[in-house]
Order: structure tokens, then C-alpha cells, then sequence
């Protein structure tokens, strides 16, 4: 009979990416997923540490997992992650019911790890910043639908935010090589996906350790040279980082889709200033004009930092004016918190969490009235959109994604007629808009919808 485990992961997509290495490297080992807690003999969570908020949600998932070894004290709780880089000893400390802790630097080798017959709890975990950088040899087992998945170009970040923890975690920027990349993006072309994300720290940054220039239009070109994938999405961009040769290509290739992820955290000069951003709203304005200009179609999504120590109300009227003036596709909006080793943590003018959640509010009610808005204009349009299955409102509907929606984040397409398969691109006809959310036809006539 085959092991079994069951896993639960936690945070961003390149975290997802290194739970696909996990359960890859399981998998050999003759390890079954299965659905139910209680049917595993490994119980895993890889967690996430960036903030406290993921912190204590990590916890929370450690200590439910661990009620499972009540009943069944032969289980194995391994935890993974962010979160045992950064706390490791001291969470070994706080949950004994814990098995097993790895670090960043060795997770690909937990099949070995587990089969180590050590009793009591064991820490493996290299101190300080991780290393580890993957390459295409690293099998990795799918999460994520059958169509569409993740390619993580880089490990770590240079950037140096006060508010950020990542460079302490996830180290320094280690750009793994185009031919490596491409032979990866190769063999998830050749398994039938057909929307490639690509995913980052700082996707802008791709290749600067290795002394490349645009290194990130040249792994475009090379993926588009040598893969048939026909979406290619690019996340998570620093505002600084986005070049004229990178729009210019975007233009130029219809493959790389007209979505720009780009994470301003503020307008507020002063704001930016104190975050340690490389940049002014005099930047951001020209590159929303730039990249209107260049991509009139581009959608352009962003996240926003609200509470930030010295913040004050005038900082987020400006926000708010920014937000109704740019009218962006996508804006997600966060609440500060402080993180123990941060700069940022050390600032005064903190803001209550009271006040906070209400500045979160107002910034969250404007974009809403600009997300209707600009969807109301797309009814009637006809839009490629990706099918990917059943909704989960309603098994009488599909679901899909166009090009202006990425997966997990933002809004979906639900569709009311016409037929398709999970995992086709079909055009469909715009019949309804929501404030995140879109409602159309399949389009009887299908042309030129790969795209």
C-alpha cells in the first residue's frame, strides 16, 4: 500500500511552487495525496511568514493539523516554509506537537528527511538568509489545473523595503538561468498548459545578478521562440523596473498578455520615501501614461499599503485621487503592520488598527466604484476567456478568466451559454458586469481566439 499525505499551502504562488517540488519529490517516494487529514500518515503545511497576519494564520494551520495526531499519535506534522526560516527554533520551542521543521534551503530533500528514523522533534534548518535556488532538473507535481501554472524565475530580493522581512528570508536575488527556464517551460508546454505566470520577488529585476540587461524581455523572446504556450502573464513587477523595451515587446508579442502586476504601495511622496521605495508619484504617473500609451489595452493591477507610521489623512485623500485618476483594473489594499526586524517597526506616527481598517475601507470603496465601472465598458465586447470549469456559485455555469484576470487574484468571467471544455481559450461575448466580476456567451463563431 502507498504512503499517504495531505497537504495544506499557504501564501503566494511562489510558495505554491516549492510545495509542487515537495509533493514531487514524495511522490517518488511512493506518497499518495489524499483529500482528508485523517486518512494521512504525513500531515504538511508550508507556511508563510511575510507578515504577522500570515504568521499567526500558519499557526493556527499547524495547530489544527495537530489535532489529527490525537486520534493517531503515529502521524507525522511536518511544517515547511517561510515561517520556519524565520522562527524556526523558537517555533520547535512553541509546538512540540510539531515532527519536523525544514528550512528554505531543505525542502527538496524532505522525502530523504522523513525516512530518517529519528525519534523525538527534529530542526533542519541552515540559519540565516536561504540559498537555495531551483533549477529545471527539480520534478515538480502540479497544484494547480492541468492548463495553467507557475514559473518562478528567480529566488530572494535586493530591494530593501523597511517594511519587508523577504530579503532576510528568502535572501539575496539569484536569477536562475533563460536556457534553464526555457527547458522548464518546455516541459509544462508539452503537459498541456496554456497560461504561463510568471513569478518573482521582483519579476523586473530577472538576470541583473547575472549581468544581463532587459533580462526579462530577453527570457520573453526565448519563450516565445521556443514554447506553443499561448498566455504568458507577468507578476509582480517593481515600478522602477519597467522599461521601454519590455512595452515595446509586449506590443510587439500578443502572447505576453496585456496585464502588468505592479505593486506602487503608496502615492505619497513622504509615504515612499519612509517604505524605501526607489521611486515618487511623479514616476508612477508617467508609467500609467506610458504603459496606456504603448498598451492602451493593458490592464494594469497594483496593491496599496494603508497605516503606514506617519501616514497621515492627507496621504490617503491622495490616494484616494490617485485611485479615481489612474483608474486601475485591479487594486488590492492592505493594512500596515509592524514586523519584528524591520525598519519600519522602529518608525513613530503609528496609526491606531482602528484607524487603519477604516483608511483600508475608503481606499477599497473607491476603486470599487472605478473596477464597475471599467467593466461596464467591456458589455458588449467580445474577450478570449479561459475556461476553467465549473463555477463555484453554481455547477448550471462555467467559470473563466480573460486576459485582464489573473488567476486567484482577481475576478472571473461567469459564463451563462454556449458550450466548452476545461482548459479551452473560447471567445465570449460580454453580457454583464458586476464590481469584480463579468457575465457572458460563449460566441458560436470561434475566431482567432487563442491569443
Amino acid at each position: 500500500m502507498s504512503k499517504t499525505l495531505h497537504l495544506v499551502s499557504l501564501g503566494c504562488p511562489k510558495n505554491l511552487v516549492d510545495s509542487e517540488v515537495m509533493l514531487a519529490a514524495l511522490a517518488a517516494d511512493g506518497y499518495q495525496v489524499v483529500a482528508d487529514p485523517a486518512e494521512a500518515e504525513v500531515l504538511l503545511g508550508n507556511t508563510c511568514g511575510f507578515i504577522q497576519r500570515a504568521a499567526e494564520e500558519a499557526v493556527d494551520t499547524i495547530l489544527e493539523l495537530a489535532t489529527h495526531k490525537q486520534e493517531d499519535p503515529g502521524k507525522k506534522l511536518v511544517v515547511t516554509g517561510c515561517l520556519v526560516q524565520r522562527y524556526g527554533r523558537d517555533l520547535a520551542a512553541a509546538l512540540p506537537e510539531v515532527d519536523l521543521f525544514i528550512g528554505l534551503d531543505e525542502f527538496p530533500a524532505i522525502a530523504g528527511l522523513l525516512a530518517e528514523k529519528e525519534s523525538g522533534q527534529r530542526c533542519v534548518i541552515s540559519p540565516g538568509e536561504a540559498l537555495y535556488l531551483m533549477d529545471s532538473s527539480v520534478p515538480r507535481y502540479l497544484a494547480t489545473p492541468f492548463f495553467r501554472a507557475y514559473l518562478k524565475v528567480t529566488e530572494g530580493c535586493d530591494n530593501r523595503c523597511s517594511y519587508c522581512m523577504i530579503p532576510s528570508i528568502r535572501g539575496r536575488l539569484r536569477s536562475r538561468t533563460l536556457a534553464d527556464l526555457v527547458q522548464e517551460a518546455q516541459r509544462l508546454d508539452g503537459s498541456g498548459v496554456r497560461e504561463l505566470s510568471l513569478i518573482a520577488q521582483d519579476l523586473s529585476a530577472y538576470g541583473q545578478d547575472l549581468g544581463m540587461d532587459d533580462g526579462l524581455v530577453a527570457l520573453l523572446r526565448a519563450l516565445a521562440e521556443h514554447t506553443s504556450i499561448a498566455w504568458i502573464r507577468l507578476l509582480y513587477l517593481y515600478p522602477s523596473g519597467i522599461s521601454e523595451a519590455l512595452l515595446a515587446y509586449m506590443q510587439e508579442q500578443d502572447r505576453i498578455l496585456p496585464y502588468l502586476d505592479v505593486p506602487m504601495q503608496h502615492v505619497s511622496d513622504t509615504v515612499l520615501r519612509a517604505m524605501n521605495r526607489r521611486y515618487q508619484r511623479r514616476q508612477l504617473e508617467e508609467l500609467v501614461v506610458r504603459v496606456r500609451t504603448i498598451l492602451p489595452h493593458c490592464a494594469l493591477r497594483t496593491t496599496f499599503m494603508v497605516g503606514f507610521p506617519g501616514e497621515s489623512a492627507a496621504d490617503v485623500q491622495e490616494l484616494v485621487g490617485a485611485i479615481d485618476s489612474w483608474r486601475l483594473d485591479h487594486v488590492g489594499v492592505f493594512a500596515y503592520q509592524d514586523e519584528e526586524g524591520c525598519i519600519a517597526a522602529r518608525l513613530s506616527g503609528k496609526i491606531s488598527e482602528e484607524e487603519k481598517e477604516e483608511r483600508r475601507t475608503t481606499v477599497m470603496a473607491a476603486q470599487a466604484k472605478v473596477s464597475a465601472a471599467l467593466l461596464q465598458e467591456r458589455v458588449g465586447s467580445i474577450e478570449p476567456v479561459l475556461v476553467e470549469g465549473y463555477s463555484r456559485e453554481s455547477e448550471l455555469l462555467l467559470e473563466g478568466r480573460t486576459r485582464f484576470q489573473a488567476p486567484e487574484i482577481d475576478g472571473c468571467v461567469y459564463i451563462t451559454a454556449g458550450q466548452a471544455d476545461v482548459g479551452d481559450i473560447v471567445a465570449v461575448r460580454v453580457t454583464e458586469a458586476h464590481v469584480y466580476d463579468l457575465v457572458g456567451e460563449v460566441e458560436e463563431r470561434q475566431d482567432s481566439v487563442d491569443r
